[in-house]
Parts: structure tokens; sequence; C-alpha cells
């Protein structure tokens, strides 16, 4: 490890963020390096490269399954794990093959299965499959993973994770900002002009869009928001939506699919056609419109509630391509809406970002954890090693 914090602090080094978010629509893999890295900070990466690969044939549906709530037993979690692992390690490897570059260290997310909401008796829990051994075999390059469990053991939320990192990835970003991703859940990450950080989730996004995408349109999502395009949403719907429990909680918090999976997806269904919402052929389109001025607002008015107010909402994640939610955003809100490609930062590569950068810090020891980001105690160190296999 120690040969790799050389090369970051030669600025030579290599780094591969890697995961498959909770919309679980891929891998996403993000090439960096660290211009200005030194011993106490890594300064904005640089994106070398990005992709996001489709998880093999197989493997596939079993991802979708236990997204969507399939009961799995511990055999089925252990393989799954595994072959997860050595899915990233090969995304990670064929990107930086492709593109002519040896890899010093991948930072592997691995894909989120379980994630409490905050109302679990015993406290908070988390689960990400894809073990590190497997990836660092098939990357052929030392890992690091497993970011959220030390989050959690000091007492924080262990999401948003990309708090920890973002004042890295947005180093550029005039502050005070909120920065959005609308990944399967929605979450901020509010930048203060004094260097505190606020951040926690706002509810579901993309894990409600595109669950009514697959059951309406038979697709995996609606296309840059097209089909909620085409519809008028049901006010009373949404206020109603907006009511959720989760929404009225104080930060920090976060929430996972055991809240906003496939569950509340069919309650959502069924609401919508007590209300009429599904009643004639422009039904999909009504209940898609509906679900995405609902995400819009359930932001907002999480912006409403901060301590101070901001002066950009920067705009990240597979969400940014849907039209209607975005106009959402601007129309209620106060803080002008931008993407995050504005300000430098490609939004569909932001998450891989944000896991390069906390690979680096691991290695370079540099503690991330913030009570105001996700709860958890000041100056833990987030991940797990595995070292690079021998060379052949």
């Amino acid at each position: 490890m120690q040969h790799i914090a050389q090369r970051l602090l030669d600025r030579e080094a290599v780094v591969a963020g890697v995961l498959s978010g909770t919309s679980g629509d891929g891998m996403d893999v993000g090439l960096a390096q660290f211009p200005a890295a030194t011993a106490e900070s890594l300064g904005a990466p640089r994106l070398i490269a990005f992709a996001t690969l489709p998880f093999p044939l197989e493997l596939a549906p079993r991802v979708r399954a236990v997204l969507d709530g399939a009961s799995t037993g511990l055999a089925e979690s252990a393989l799954l794990s595994r072959d997860l692992g050595r899915a990233f390690g090969r995304a990670a490897r064929e990107i930086a093959e492709r593109h002519n570059v040896e890899l010093d260290l991948v930072a592997s997310h691995g894909q989120t299965v379980w994630h409490h909401d905050g109302a679990t008796p015993s406290g908070a829990a988390t689960l990400q499959l894809g073990d590190g051994d497997f990836v660092a075999e098939e990357s052929r390059a030392a890992v690091v993973s497993d970011f959220r469990q030390r989050d959690i053991a000091a007492g924080g939320e262990g999401a948003p994770i990309s708090a920890l990192a973002d004042d890295a990835v947005f180093a550029e970003l005039p502050r005070p900002a909120a920065i959005l991703n609308l990944g399967g859940m929605a979450n901020l990450t509010v930048l203060r002009a004094s260097g505190e950080v606020e951040s926690f989730d706002t509810g579901p996004a993309n894990s409600l869009l595109d669950g009514l995408a697959r059951r309406f349109l038979g697709r995996s999502f609606d296309q840059d928001g097209a089909q909620a395009a085409a519809g008028v949403p049901s006010e009373k719907l949404v206020r109603e939506l907006l009511a959720h429990p989760f929404l009225q909680r104080s930060a920090p918090k976060s929430t996972g699919r055991d809240t906003f999976g496939e569950d509340y997806v069919s309650q959502v269904v069924n609401r919508a056609r007590e209300l009429g919402v599904l009643s004639d052929e422009r039904a999909p389109q009504d209940l898609l419109a509906s679900a995405a001025l609902f995400i819009a607002r359930s932001v907002v008015e999480a912006l409403e509630r901060l301590s101070a107010p901001v002066n950009w909402l920067v705009v990240a994640g597979g969400g940014v391509h849907h039209g209607p939610l975005i106009d959402g955003l601007a129309l209620h809100g106060r803080a002008p809406v931008a993407s995050s490609a504005d300000f430098g930062v490609d939004p569909d590569a932001r998450e891989a970002l944000v896991f390069a950068v906390l690979g680096a810090r691991f290695v370079l020891g540099h503690p991330v954890t913030r009570p105001g980001a996700t709860g958890a105690k000041v100056g833990r160190v987030l991940g797990k090693f595995s070292p690079a296999p021998p060379r052949d």
C-alpha cells in the first residue's frame, strides 16, 4: 500500500472507482488521477475515462431479483457476492485496457442489497455485495472496498457516503451549494463556505420512476422522461406522497429499497388507481408525471428545511437526464438548478469519482467521517484493503 501512496503523491496513480447503484442498471467505472495530491489533501480528481458496462447476462437477473426483494438464502448471497466481485474487477480491468493504462488501485463500492431506513430497533446496518478479494484477483490491482461499514460502526448512517468525498470532487464549485444525486434514491450534499458539510437522503428517485417504467412501459426506464412529459400530474397524489414519514424526519437520515423498493411502487400504483390517476389511456403518463413532480418537490422541501440557503442546486446521477424532474426542481425551488457538467463534473461519473476519492484517501490515511454528513464520529478512515495479486 505504501507504493500506491507514493504513486498518489507523485501524481501518477490511476484509481478506478467502481459501483452499481441502487438502480442496479449496470456497472459504472471511472478512471481518475489526482494532479494536486499532497500528503494532506487530494484536490480535485481528473477523470481519464468513464463507462457503464452491463452486468453479465447470467448475473443481471440475479441482481434485479435481490434488488426487488426476492428471498435470498445464505448460499445465494455468498455466490452473488463472489460473482459481483468478479464482475466489478473485470469491468475495471476492461476499461483500463481500453485506455491503455495500468491500474494502481480499484475503489469498489459493490452493490447495496440492503440498507436500514433509520427505524431498525437494534440500530443501523447495511450490506454491499461484491467481495473485494475477488475484485482484486480479476482487476489484478489492489482494492479498497466496503466503505459504509466503518461509518455505521462509528455511529453514522452509512449514507450518503458521497458527502465524504464531494469536497474534493466539487473542489471548484462556489460555496454554499447543494449537490443533488438522483440515483435509485435522491440525496443531498450541502457544502458550506465554512467547510462544514450537511448531507442526507431526501427519499426515492429512480427506484420509483424506473419501477413504474418497468410496469407500464415495458422498459427499464423512461428515456429522458418523455412519457412523464406527456402526462399531467395529480396534485392530490403528489401531496399524499409528500406526507411519507421518512420525508418528515430530521437529518442525518438515509434510506433504501426496503422502504422505497417494489412494495412502495405497488403502494403508489394502488393509490393512483384509487384516486383515478390510472383511469384512462393517458394514465401511465399521468402517473409518471406525478412521480416526477413528487420527487422534485420532496427535494425542494428538504432544501427549504436547511439551516441556511444555498446559491446553487447542482444535479448529478441518472436523473439529470429526466426533463420533467429537472423542470420541477427549477420551477418549485429557489436556488438556480445546474447540471454538475456545468462545474466540470460528468453527472454520470460523479459517483465513480466519489469512490475513487474515498479509495485514495484510504491509502493516504485521510480520515473522512463528519457528524454533519452522516452522523458518524469524526476522524475515521473508511474501507477495507485487499492487496493486488502477485504478478505472474
